[in-house]
């Protein structure tokens, strides 16, 4: 085995691991706090949970075994299968980040009236339409036989296994799928967290306005209270910005150079290298295990949530033992 199929045998076990664990401690977090439940974006975080477990349970364990074995992992109709789920997961994730990233933006650009405006009702219509959204897409492709065993990607994945005349057709579904997806979703990430961005800028400046007015009133106070105000204001303007380019970073990053590759490769005849190709493919999956802790483990709600596990279950620790001992 050659040093960059190790590395990258590495990285897909390292990315497995970290998806599963931090999307299973999600699920676990949205199934024991009832307020979570209670939330519209929590239906956006369980969908998009369920996206990402499921994609490190069928497609990234095969792309591993493409790797280590330089061999089609399993029959055809079974990597059919899996190219149908990859196809779907990863459209229905992607589209569950834009409407978590609409949710947010009505959220603080319109505080008020939030829960008038998005209500569990809007959010199940929403669902609705990212499930048919995707199938749609991965129903055409299982159809035409576009989705199988791709030695690019060492993945079963989109591929055009069919004649050389339906190379044209499979170029224009390819270019729509990532138009209506990663195009689509990528500028929906941009408008709303920067409007959201704006706002919370906006914020920032008033209650800096407001500290530097109380901050001349108090001639007396402390020069080190007074430095400790200023770099807590500089600190809430760059939390802010460090969230939203975590938002867009993160998804950009990620799938960037898989969705650039894919559309090169319909229009070069030279082939890729393939470490470049299940790199990009791996740099994708590491999504699913990024999501958990841009979106969900990184809040304090859920912060807390899992102290509050972790707390009852030390607590019934020496129940269970001494029971085990008696």
């Amino acid at each position: 085995m050659h040093t960059a199929e190790l590395a990258l045998s590495l990285l897909l076990v390292v990315i497995i691991v970290v998806s599963l664990l931090s999307n299973v401690l999600v699920l676990i977090c949205f199934l024991y706090n009832a307020e979570i439940r209670k939330q519209v974006p929590g239906l956006f975080i369980l969908n998009l949970t369920f996206c990402n477990l499921l994609l490190s349970a069928s497609s990234m364990p095969l792309t591993l075994f493409g790797v280590l074995s330089n061999a089609h992992p399993g029959g055809q109709i079974f990597c059919q299968v899996v190219g149908f789920l990859d196809t779907f997961l990863t459209t229905n994730s992607m589209l569950s980040m834009a409407a978590l990233s609409i949710d947010r933006w009505v959220a603080v650009v319109f505080p008020l009236s939030y829960h008038s405006r998005i209500r569990h009702r809007d959010a199940v219509i929403a669902l609705a339409y990212t499930w048919m959204h995707s199938l749609s897409f991965s129903v055409v492709a299982a159809c035409l036989s576009w989705v199988g065993y791709h030695q690019l990607y060492a993945s079963c994945t989109l591929c055009n296994g069919r004649a050389v005349n339906a190379k044209t057709q499979f170029a224009i579904y390819t270019m729509v799928l990532h138009s209506l997806t990663f195009l689509l979703v990528s500028v929906v990430l941009c408008v709303t967290y920067l409007k959201v961005l704006k706002v919370a800028r906006f914020h920032c400046k008033r209650i800096d306005v407001i500290t530097m007015q109380t901050l001349v009133l108090l001639v007396d106070i402390h020069p080190s209270v007074r430095q400790r105000c200023l770099e807590e204001q500089k600190r809430r303007r760059q939390r802010a910005t460090r969230k939203i380019s975590t938002f867009i970073g993160t998804f950009v990053v990620c799938f960037t150079p898989y969705v650039i590759t894919r559309i090169v490769e319909l229009f070069v005849t030279e082939p890729f290298n393939p470490y470049w190709g299940v790199l990009c493919k791996s740099l994708a999956y590491s999504k699913a295990a990024c999501d958990p802790f841009v979106y969900s483990l990184l809040r304090h709600q859920y912060r807390k949530t899992c102290s509050d596990i972790i707390s009852r279950l030390l607590k019934r620790m020496p129940e269970v033992l001494s029971h085990g001992f008696t």
